[in-house]
């Protein structure tokens, strides 16, 4: 494969959606396979270090689910011709294998030796492969965690030509989100201005651009840096109501002046009604980024 090819390839990774459901399996586990290489380790990599690693992941990144199913992508990732395993004559890659058949075998798994091979040769291409896949499954707050999760270091590589997603996004988005907001956090009401440029106030997607959301004021909050990043790894959500709820699994230094305070009153609603989130938005918020359940009130 050349360079373009191979980044298409990883575009084109087939990835089960269903209206803006999330399933990052096959993302994480490629992030994770991709830092092993930058690592230098190459070879094959068990199951059984790869599945506890993809857990942890998809608990904090993932969506909250009662089964995470870490097992799943360590065998349909081969379908997309971007997997192999040490014993491939134990496998059907159109079933799904239990973590007790995978670890009871020593299944282990990589990328193919001429993926590996070019991701070696070129480290600007690791980078792209690795921001593509942030770009398309992830919102750009939290991609320096997952990057530190999964141990890859994206600052030592020159940027190189990228394959960007096909959907676009509209440049106007912040402003229009941030002056339906009147230049302040829904949530704490933050609004500093340097002279006159407005400082760590962004505006946030309620819906994922990843998962479909559109560009539009009814699928946005302007937030500080600091809940948006919240909003985004699930500490809390705003209802249909704009009602602020926060997880009861939040907890330790800062949590009561950032979130509990805020906890099941309104947020600082949008200064037009054509503006208030629309509540397909927010219940999808609820159901693939929130963690835990809600707090009394």
């Amino acid at each position: 494969m050349m360079n373009f090819n191979l980044l298409s390839h990883f575009q084109n990774i087939n990835t089960w959606k269903s209206k803006g459901i999330r399933a990052p399996h096959k993302p994480l586990l490629m992030l994770l396979a991709l830092g092993e290489i930058q690592r230098g380790n190459t070879g094959f990599i068990p199951n059984t270090s790869i599945e506890p690693r993809l857990k942890d992941l998809l608990l904090d990144f993932g969506p909250q689910r009662k089964t995470l199913y870490p097992n799943f992508p360590f065998t349909k990732l081969a379908n997309d011709k971007l997997w192999q395993f040490n014993k491939p004559e134990l496998l059907d890659t159109k079933q799904d294998y239990t973590s007790k058949f995978l670890r009871d075998h020593d299944l282990q798994g990589k990328f193919p030796d001429e993926v590996t091979q070019q991701l070696k040769q070129s480290p600007e291409l690791l980078r792209s492969i690795a921001e593509l896949i942030l770009e398309q499954n992830f919102p750009d707050t939290l991609h320096q965690d997952i990057l530190d999760a999964v141990g890859l270091d994206l600052t030592a590589t020159p940027t190189g030509n990228k394959v960007r997603t096909a959907k676009k996004r509209d440049p106007e988005f912040r402003e229009r989100i941030l002056k339906a907001y009147e230049y302040q956090c829904a949530v704490c009401g933050f609004g500093v201005r340097l002279k006159h440029k407005v400082l760590a106030l962004e505006a946030a997607h309620i819906m994922w651009h990843q998962a479909g959301g559109p560009d539009r004021e009814v699928n946005g909050l302007a937030l500080c840096a600091t809940h948006h990043k919240l909003f985004d790894l699930g500490a809390f959500t705003v209802n249909a109501e704009l009602k602020l709820l926060v997880s009861d699994e939040v907890n330790g230094i800062g949590s009561k002046e950032w979130l509990l305070q805020h906890h099941g009153k309104s947020i600082t609603p949008p200064q037009k009604k054509a503006f208030y989130p629309d509540p397909e938005f927010t219940s999808w918020h609820v159901n693939e980024v929130f963690k835990g359940g809600y707090r009394d009130v």
